[in-house]
């Protein structure tokens, strides 16, 4: 019997066009329609893998998920641990900033998103966090990443920085400082993570008991 023409269709498959769909196109074109489109096949043959569009971004949030690298959660210096985590979050979700939407107000039902939290929910009572304290640090961390991933600051100000200073002067001085700086303003939006991410921690720091 000859090879299939195309790659057999399965729950990972799926996940993978609707990610490729949402990283090209927006959350405004996944829909299950487009999506059957995508992989070639009758829509009708996807609902032998997912059950809706919600299984759909629930396999989207697994895929993703297995690119964030939790192993820095179990350095024995949490800040860095945890430092380290933030930023690699980061970087994956600027690399998917069209995924954000669609899961930030869905309950989180994909094993390896519960994983991550709990990874980290267990590094923060390690450092000293009572449970309470370290489900509102974790949130903090997801703000602070998932709104830096989503929203550039930077781009919100396409002029230069003197056609500002004559009715915003403030912006402008702020804008001409940043962009003296090393890495300009093509760099301002990560120095405000980190500089969020700093303060974050050194919040929390002075919050904890020394272990």
């Amino acid at each position: 019997m000859g090879r299939p023409n195309q790659p057999l269709l399965n729950r990972g498959n799926i996940a993978r066009a609707a990610l490729d769909l949402l990283d090209e196109e927006g959350p405004q074109a996944l829909k299950m329609r487009t999506l059957a489109d995508r992989l070639g096949v009758r829509g009708a043959s996807l609902y032998h893998h997912v059950a809706s569009k919600d299984d759909v971004l629930d396999a989207v949030s697994e895929l993703i998920n297995e690119e964030i690298d939790l192993s820095p959660l179990d350095d024995p210096h949490w800040r860095e641990g945890i430092a380290a985590y933030a930023r690699g979050y980061r970087r994956v979700y600027l690399r998917h900033p069209n995924a954000i939407a669609p899961a930030a107000r869905r309950q989180v039902e994909a094993d390896k998103a519960l994983r991550g939290y709990d990874a980290l929910l267990a590094a923060l009572v390690r450092a000293g966090c009572t449970p309470a304290r370290a489900a509102e640090a974790a949130a903090a961390v997801d703000y602070l990443v998932l709104g830096s991933a989503l929203e550039t600051f930077t781009a919100g100000f396409g002029r230069a920085p003197a056609d500002y200073r004559p009715h915003y002067p403030a912006l402008a001085d702020a804008l001409t400082g940043a962009a003296a700086t090393d890495s300009g303003l093509a760099g301002l939006d990560d120095r405000g993570f980190e500089l969020g991410l700093g303060l974050l921690l050194d919040g929390l720091a002075a919050q904890l008991s020394p272990a």
